[in-house]
């Protein structure tokens, strides 16, 4: 198997010849052939609430695209990103399913935010086409049909890590849980009371907000008279900083904990001070436990001119297009049209993917499972905590 870790950048390029993707000594040559591209369907919110994240997750499938093409893409086809905006929206999501395949006639399609996938996947099991979500969470998604699979950690994983540590590392006996009312808070939110109550903590409140609220007072009050020890959020980048920021302005001082979507330079942007101390979780390995990462994210920084947002989320999109070119030229090899349901068959078959930015992938029926890595807020930088296995 191949092994990415600790390689400089020239070094990486040449070893995805042998993780079994490019076409070793093709290159650009094989474009001048005319051959006919390998399409991927990319579903994500370009504008929108999301855009900042969804955006980010494009830029980074495309620097996947552009390493596999410059080592001569795909049996020596070039790979193309066909990208489609959902704006986070169930409806702009099967809209943009249904176009990749009976337009487009992708075999094959990234996507994220839960209640989008979950709006999807219908369409992706009648039309046989292979539905990877990365980056969405709700423990549903490994419940949805034969074509729909998940290359990211759900819920399941690091919420029930982290409410596990906050009980008996961090020895906080009383918790509230403020969660967003939809598909992406609604599930996590169970777990974690359910996890943090087994190992025998008190949830003290547990309240959902509306996803276009703007003023969370009442909850607030609510919160105070509860008086916990500690307070897990569980929202989306336009909401949590809100509900923080007015916590903190109302005197209320707990610790807070959150998922990796709060693992983001807008957050400490946006609470500066008011977030010391978060903590956060995280299904990826930082640089300072995979040497790969720092490289991508000093590329990010000299093409870009900035960190991305939502480091893991990143890692993760960028090695679901290097899966994605393995099942390619997997089906090619054997001879298979590009369908969704020989796709299907070749990421079942080859089963086990080490990925340069965030390890070992391995399919387990329809999801995966990885170690979660917290991180916490220091002097006002993102600090690793704790590995928990």
């Amino acid at each position: 198997m191949t092994q990415f870790i600790g390689m400089d950048r020239r070094q990486f390029l040449a070893a995805l010849s042998a993780f079994g993707i490019a076409g070793a000594g093709a290159g650009r040559d094989a474009w001048a052939q005319g051959r006919e591209p390998v399409k991927l369907g990319l579903t994500q919110p370009l504008t929108g609430s999301q855009a900042g994240f969804g955006a980010d997750f494009v830029t980074a499938m495309r620097m996947a695209q552009k390493d596999i093409n410059d080592q001569g893409g795909i049996n020596g086809r070039p790979l193309e990103l066909v990208v489609i905006d959902t704006q986070a929206q169930p409806q702009l999501g099967i809209n943009a399913v249904t176009r990749l395949a009976t337009v487009d006639k992708a075999g094959v399609f990234i996507t994220a935010w839960s209640a989008v996938v979950k709006a999807q996947a219908p369409v992706a099991n009648r039309e046989k086409i292979l539905q990877l979500s990365v980056g969405a969470n709700s423990p549903d998604i490994a419940r949805l049909g034969d074509y729909v699979y998940t290359l990211f950690p759900l819920a399941d994983v690091d919420i029930t890590a982290l409410a596990k540590y906050t009980y008996g590392t961090l020895g906080k006996k009383k918790a509230a849980v403020l969660y967003i009312n939809n598909d992406t808070g609604i599930d996590a939110a169970k777990i974690y009371r359910a996890v943090f109550e087994k190992e025998g903590g008190q949830i003290a409140l547990f309240e959902a907000y509306d996803p276009a609220a703007t003023e969370f007072t009442g909850m607030l009050l609510k919160l105070r008279a509860a008086n916990p020890d500690v307070v897990h959020i569980h929202g989306l980048l336009v909401d949590v900083p809100l509900v923080v920021a007015q916590m903190r302005q109302l005197g209320l001082r707990q610790q807070i904990t959150s998922y990796s979507a709060a693992y983001n330079p807008k957050m400490l942007e946006q609470l500066g001070a008011a977030m010391e101390g978060f903590i956060v979780t995280s299904l990826a390995p930082g640089a300072d436990e995979n040497p790969n990462v720092q490289p991508h994210i000093d590329r990010w920084i000299k093409e870009v001119g900035r960190v991305p947002n939502g480091l893991p989320f990143i890692q993760y999109n960028y090695d679901a297009v290097l899966i994605c070119a393995r099942i390619f030229k997997h089906a090619l090899d054997n001879n298979k049209p590009l369908t969704g349901e020989n796709l299907r068959d070749s990421l079942l078959a080859i089963k086990e993917f080490n990925t340069p930015l965030t390890g070992k992938t391995v399919i387990e029926g329809h999801r995966v499972n990885k170690p979660v890595y917290l991180v916490t807020v220091k002097d006002g930088k993102f600090t690793p905590l704790a590995k928990l296995d």
